[in-house]
């Protein structure tokens, strides 16, 4: 049998062929290629059509782009470099704009000297949300999270530092009524009281405390008004207030929607439809205008607080009917699990019902606050200068007179960064939070 076997088998390999790389149509980018743009005649065609639609815009912006003069003083003086350099038939863009008013894009008629101020509460503002938005930041670092909006009130606007002290101790007490209410009159009792009672601090006491502390130990620093905020700095204000104190609202209001309690649920219903069935300049119109009219005679209610009240009240309501969504979109067995474990309302909802439902609602959570964030340009129409109305007062200069594309172009590139930043960490939160991560 063996003598048979060796005749027949003429060779027998004792070790492994080594690995060979794939044909180059096979892989890398000539595999990325043809799969994606030329893997059918239909794809080729759309291919080729795109191809020749992105030469012709790079065509005809490039050099316009590339050309752009960046050392003038005036719209008159670019195009006489231009005429005197690349002749007048040459397209190129005046960017020199940017760098004359660059800072009054960015801070308004903020004064000049203490651009510092807002410089750091940007600083303050990132080292915040760090950890709310990333795990792996030390959950100790929240209490730099709770005590920022104080001190970035603080350096906005300046004046005495005993004011938001005075603000920050109303949100104090209402976490000290509910810790001593929840475990006698029972979690809704205990949040209405913990909700009013800071409202009727705020009221009549936040503001006599404040003075009386300033009184003692003066520390202050020099206050700027609201009128000098402008730029890409007072969206800021605006955007980032509105999506920060909309999402709890929201929240709340999509319980409330589908609370048992019929006051509770009818209040909630009648916010949400009467809110967003009113477009957003009318609100803006309403708090800019109509507002003072409800307010005690000689009241002095700054406009910028009045946009954010009425911004924040805007986007509360669309995002209640996004975690309505996320809410009606989990079985009803997390429900009824949720009652099995034994625990009670509050307790299910928190650990239970909305972690998932906030899971389910992230884009359309996110795509909210980017349109909150891109209609702030809307407060020009109540006479706050958002960098489009800034781009109106700049162009309206004899310097400036006429320019137009370059400003746009700069105001575009700003909120694109900042949109483009949400909608990647929107991305990133659902990667995370995919059912196969624990």
């Amino acid at each position: 049998m063996s003598d048979t076997h060796a005749q027949t088998v003429s060779f027998v390999r004792e070790s492994m062929i080594p690995e060979s790389p794939p044909p180059t149509g096979n892989r890398g980018a000539v595999l990325w290629l043809r799969e994606n743009l030329f893997s059918g005649w239909l794809n080729i065609l759309l291919t080729l059509v795109s191809l020749y639609v992105i030469w012709w815009a790079l065509a005809h912006t490039m050099p316009w782009v590339v050309n752009g003069i960046w050392a003038a003083g005036s719209l008159s003086e670019c195009r006489e470099i231009r005429n005197a350099t690349m002749g007048e038939d040459v397209s190129a863009a005046c960017w020199a704009v940017l760098g004359d008013r660059w800072q009054q894009l960015m801070f308004g008629f903020y004064p000049r000297e203490l651009y510092w101020r807002p410089v750091l509460a940007l600083v303050i503002f990132l080292a915040a949300i760090a950890p709310v938005l990333f795990a792996h930041v030390p959950r100790r670092a929240l209490w730099v999270t709770a005590l920022s909006p104080f001190v970035m009130f603080w350096l906005l606007w300046g004046g005495s530092v005993w004011f938001p002290v005075a603000v920050g101790l109303g949100f104090v007490l209402g976490w000290a009524a509910w810790r001593a209410l929840a475990p006698i009159a029972g979690n809704l009792v205990a949040v209405i009281v913990a909700a009013l009672l800071p409202v009727i601090y705020w009221l009549y006491s936040a503001g006599p405390l404040a003075r009386e502390l300033e009184q003692a130990v003066a520390l202050s620093i020099e206050y700027v008004p609201s009128q000098d905020f402008g730029g890409f700095m007072l969206s800021f204000i605006i955007g980032i207030a509105g999506i920060i104190l909309s999402l709890p609202l929201g929240i709340l209001l999509a319980l409330g929607r589908q609370s048992d309690l019929f006051i509770i649920n009818k209040i909630s219903v009648g916010f949400i439809e009467i809110i967003r069935g009113v477009p957003l300049i009318v609100w803006l119109f309403t708090a800019s205008l109509l507002l003072n009219y409800f307010l005690p005679p000689g009241t002095n209610f700054d406009l910028m607080l009045r946009v954010i009240i009425m911004v924040t009240l805007f986007a509360a309501a669309y995002i209640a009917e996004v975690v309505r969504g996320g809410l009606a979109a989990l079985p009803k067995g997390q429900y009824e699990a949720a009652d099995a474990l034994g625990l009670d309302y509050w307790k299910a909802i928190r650990l239970i019902i909305l972690p998932q439902a906030l899971k389910i609602s992230i884009p359309g959570i996110v795509n909210t606050f980017i349109g909150l964030f891109k209609d702030t340009t809307l407060v020009v129409f109540i006479g706050l200068l958002d960098p489009i109305g800034l781009s109106n007062a700049i162009r309206a200069s004899t310097e400036w007179n006429g320019i137009y594309w370059e400003l746009f172009v700069f105001i575009g590139l700003l909120f694109f960064v900042c949109c483009f930043s949400m909608s990647r960490y929107s991305l990133y939160l659902e990667k995370k939070l995919q059912r196969g991560h624990k």
